[in-house]
């Protein structure tokens, strides 16, 4: 799994992450962690509101600093069938 964190590197985007890898340490996930901070590419995803996060190149949330219960429950979706 890929996890995308989407924006500038602003330290919205930094606690994003790190509230992303807690989320997956707690499901017990391996996760490559991928930042992207070029413009153009975050909004060829959809995103028009910083931060976002993406998995496997799916943007599951965005515009705010989700917490790690609500990064997992976003994992769970995505990984349900």
């Amino acid at each position: 799994m890929t996890i995308q964190i989407l924006g500038s590197g602003c330290p919205n985007c930094q606690k994003l992450e790190e509230n992303a890898r807690a989320a997956a340490a707690e499901l017990g996930l391996e996760a490559d962690f991928q930042k992207v901070t070029n413009m153009d590419e975050i909004l060829e995803m959809g995103v028009m509101r910083t931060p976002g996060l993406a998995i496997d190149g799916t943007v599951v949330r965005f515009g705010k600093v989700y917490s790690p219960q609500q990064i997992a429950e976003a994992i769970q979706e995505y990984q349900a069938p």
